[in-house]
């Protein structure tokens, strides 16, 4: 029988080290087209457990799995800050760039030693990149910080380049733009596609894509023109199909749905919805929807969801049942099966293999090998919610869950909300055992997909325009007060937390509005003026949008700085920060935190020396994690059920 405890003193076996030490994180789901290996499947690793270091792996057929990256190398890559498509194959070779050096290396087996194959001490990274059999040729994004280094420009500057693997040689493809990705070779080697976009657009704004014709010896291209895109529109992953048409993804109707360039010139929408198949494009290498050569089908994951459509009839169903909700890094193998990541709100990420025309199902690798118990697992509720200015905002709500224990009738739990990062990005209801950590122990949380979130269409993610610090704010509040509204929390314990431009939502939210009674900041923005001037090649004008032009104006970035405002606190607050973080420097949370310790009200700062922007070390993950939760027990009146995860509270008797 479950024993009758108050919320938030529930004892609960997920623990702070089973959300930080075990599992993996994975991503970069490829098969080898040459048809070399055709039951063979590749995947990268991130592991925490050897400091964060990126391992590529195989398998095929049932075999175990198979480990590529030797000791000593990190497939990652830095392009964009936030790296992404480092890793390609072909012919049973794995190309890589390493993290240390950011050169492209290449391996021909599991026991063999990687090989260099671009030059050392340049100043080049590369991602995203292909192997063009015809031509003998690599295609790939680089981004070149040797002209910064050598004082020859103020950024990095991006080219879709041609590498020659034997003998090093480097061809410039295209060039002139702010950014490009996805350059992709036509299958006959004759044509070439790629994705471009000018500051201050971000990927998701405007972009276009160009189409040339490939020099015979690879070493150049001609006539190349536009293909798609412009002002406010967001194109993105273009892709030859078999025969050699150009599909892409564009927002041109308000979703992102895929579209076929026809022989005649024609852009015909492929099975349009008001879903969106892929996500915004903060990392190379994310793969929406791929070919099956032999069926003549494509694979799609419009809303994440996995479907068919039959180029030949034109006909499209998604009664492919693989037991998951979402659907990430789609890529089709042989025998028709496809290969994807795979997850759901009881399951745990996992590459799978699924036989799309029978839904046959097999896991190649899970994310996490811990079982946990669903008398454990909150099941999430979408919602929507009416916010600021007679609009709706989305949400997840998590209520408290644990087989062992009830709460005594007549109380209500406290709230947690969250704002996720980004802020154009999106959170999911995927198994998230940070997320249980706190519904397991008695609170109810609330994942909130603010205005300007991904995923629920363009007009929707655009409405961050301008409002950053405002709508995504207002929605959070919104959010808490319509659950308390609506009896499911106890409306005098709302708290918020986040990271980084969630991290910002939540300060913002404590210093701008009254609706939360906490708030934790892990390595949140708190200087928004500071994040323009000193920001990286890629977020360099995103503010530009969300805020407006800079520095014209200036002002607003200032009226939006919760360092500004911080005398407008005046509710217990919690600061986590890295104390290499180049971001968000740490002597923005010490101002803040002595801001309201001064004013007599509860306050942390937890520093940690050796981190930076976000933390990866298992033992900082873990105290971050039980801190806020002993934070908010102090705060709310619980008492949590473990011990151990104290930290020092300023004016808390």
């Amino acid at each position: 029988m479950a024993a009758c405890s108050p919320y938030g003193s529930w004892k609960s076996p997920i623990s702070s080290a089973l959300v930080a030490e075990s599992g993996i994180r994975l991503s970069g789901v490829q098969v080898d087209k040459s048809g070399k290996h055709p039951d063979r499947v590749y995947w990268s690793e991130l592991r925490p457990a050897e400091g964060g270091r990126i391992v590529v792996c195989s398998k095929d057929g049932d075999s175990q799995p198979t480990e590529w990256t030797p000791e000593g190398f990190n497939a990652r890559t830095l392009v964009h800050e936030y790296g992404g498509g480092a890793t390609f194959v072909h012919s049973g070779v794995v190309y890589f760039s390493n993290f240390k050096d950011q050169r492209l290396y290449r391996q021909t087996s599991p026991d063999a030693a990687p090989e260099a194959i671009t030059p050392a001490d340049s100043g080049w990274r590369y991602a995203d990149g292909e192997f063009c059999e015809k031509l003998n040729i690599i295609t790939a994004v680089r981004e070149d910080h040797g002209v910064v280094e050598r004082a020859e420009a103020k950024e990095a500057v991006n080219t879709v380049v041609a590498i020659h693997p034997d003998t090093q040689e480097q061809f410039v493809l295209a060039s002139g733009l702010d950014f490009y990705a996805s350059p992709r070779v036509s299958p006959d080697g004759k044509k070439i596609c790629w994705t471009q976009w000018n500051h201050p657009n971000m990927p998701w704004d405007s972009t276009e894509i160009w189409q040339a014709d490939m020099k015979p010896d690879g070493k150049g291209v001609m006539e190349a023109h536009k293909v798609c895109g412009g002002d406010d529109v967001s194109v993105m992953y273009p892709r030859w199909s078999p025969s050699g048409e150009l599909y892409y993804i564009s927002d041109v109707t308000d979703w992102w749905n895929l579209y076929h360039v026809t022989p005649s010139g024609d852009h015909v929408a492929i099975a349009p919805q008001e879903k969106e198949i892929g996500n915004p494009h903060w990392q190379f290498g994310t793969t929406p929807y791929d070919f099956d050569a032999d069926k003549g089908v494509i694979i799609t994951s419009y809303g994440m969801e996995l479907g068919v459509y039959d180029m030949g009839s034109g006909k499209y169903h998604t009664n492919v049942d693989t037991g998951f909700k979402t659907h990430v890094y789609l890529v089709m193998g042989g025998k028709g099966c496809a290969y994807c990541i795979a997850s759901s709100p009881t399951q745990f990420p996992c590459v799978i293999r699924v036989n799309y025309a029978t839904s046959k199902t097999d896991t190649v690798k899970s994310s996490k090998d811990v079982p946990v118990d669903t008398g454990y697992v909150s099941i999430p509720e979408e919602i929507t919610f009416p916010t600021a200015g007679g609009d709706k905002a989305h949400a997840y709500f998590y209520p408290p869950k644990n087989k062992d224990f009830t709460a005594p009738e007549g109380t209500l739990p406290p709230l947690l909300v969250r704002a996720h990062g980004g802020p154009t990005s999106s959170c999911s209801s995927t198994l998230n055992l940070n997320i249980q950590y706190f519904t397991s122990r008695g609170v109810g949380l609330l994942d909130v997909n603010y205005r300007g979130s991904t995923g629920y269409g363009t007009i929707y993610r655009n409405k961050l325009r301008q409002n950053w610090g405002i709508h995504d704010v207002d929605d959070c509040c919104h959010g808490a007060l319509y659950l308390a509204g609506n009896g499911k929390v106890d409306k005098k314990r709302l708290a918020i937390d986040g990271g980084s431009a969630g991290g910002y939502t939540t300060l913002a939210s404590l210093a701008f509005r009254d609706t939360f009674h906490a708030g934790v900041s892990h390595y949140g923005i708190g200087d928004i003026v500071s994040l323009e001037e000193e920001g990286h090649k890629f977020e360099a004008r995103y503010s530009h949008t969300l805020i407006g032009p800079y520095p014209e104006c200036i002002d607003t970035y200032r009226d939006r700085s919760p360092i500004n405002h911080v005398d407008k606190l005046s509710c217990p607050i919690a600061l986590f920060q890295g104390g290499e973080d180049k971001i968000v420097p740490p002597n923005q949370a010490e101002m803040m935190f002595e801001a309201v310790k001064n004013k007599g009200l509860p306050c942390a700062f937890v520093l940690f020396p050796d981190e930076q922007h976000g933390f990866r070390k298992a033992e900082n993950i873990r105290k971050a994690l039980d801190g806020e939760f002993y934070f908010l027990g102090r705060v709310f009146g619980y008492e949590p059920a473990d011990k151990g995860g104290e930290i020092d509270i300023e004016n808390m008797d």
